[in-house]
């Protein structure tokens, strides 16, 4: 079995992010373990080059020359890691009420046509069945309940980019308040803490 750590957390020790995630490694057991961090090896986005490349390869069935594909390697480099994964686990900050460029962009990169996801018969079909995610959000305000609930598009839109492409268990775990008092901010870090280890503990049957 592998895992795949995909996070994003520019403020390291400080991120609240990092300290759950650190916790999930921790408690897994026989499995590989992959990092990606996105601080460092950040995805490309989509641009003039890159989309044309992928449309013409991957809707239009073209062959594409040898400096298409190289515009398009990152893409597919990130694309042959998450297929290879069992379980995708993620790990960023909320910004401005949705996810980070970086994180967005790693999606864009890894939901190619033919790859991650198809379509056939004018339905989507995704082709990562059997697989499971966990996705982690910590984020300065509460978004659990009104008025703030309809703001939150960081944790949901992960969520729904890995049904998307067919996760067969996909979680999520929103870790608020961080910016509130210290009450506030150590009860909620605490009961993320234990959804954490209770999710390890369940895919990995420690």
């Amino acid at each position: 079995m592998k895992t795949l750590l995909v996070k994003y957390t520019p403020r390291e020790e400080m991120s609240n992010s990092k300290k759950l995630l650190d916790i999930f490694r921790n408690e897994i057991k026989n499995s590989e373990v992959e990092v990606l961090d996105l601080c460092i090896d950040v995805p490309d986005m989509f641009d003039v080059e890159n989309m044309s490349a992928y449309i013409h390869r991957n809707y239009l069935k073209e062959e594409i020359s040898d400096a298409q594909k190289k515009v398009l390697a990152k893409m597919d480099r990130m694309t042959r890691q998450i297929k290879s994964a069992d379980i995708v686990v993620m790990a960023f900050p909320m910004h401005n009420f949705s996810t980070p460029a970086p994180v967005k962009a790693w999606f864009d990169s890894v939901m190619l046509k033919g790859q991650t996801w198809d379509a056939a018969d004018g339905k989507y079909l995704g082709l990562m069945s059997g697989k499971k995610a966990l996705v982690i959000v910590s984020s300065g305000g509460l978004y659990t309940k009104e008025p703030m609930i309809h703001w939150e598009h960081a944790l949901s839109l992960a969520k729904v980019e890995f049904q998307f492409m067919g996760f067969s268990d996909v979680r999520g775990i929103l870790n608020g308040g961080m910016n509130a008092g210290d009450e506030i901010q150590s009860e909620n870090l605490l009961n993320s803490l234990e959804d954490v280890k209770k999710i390890a503990k369940e895919w990995y049957g420690n």
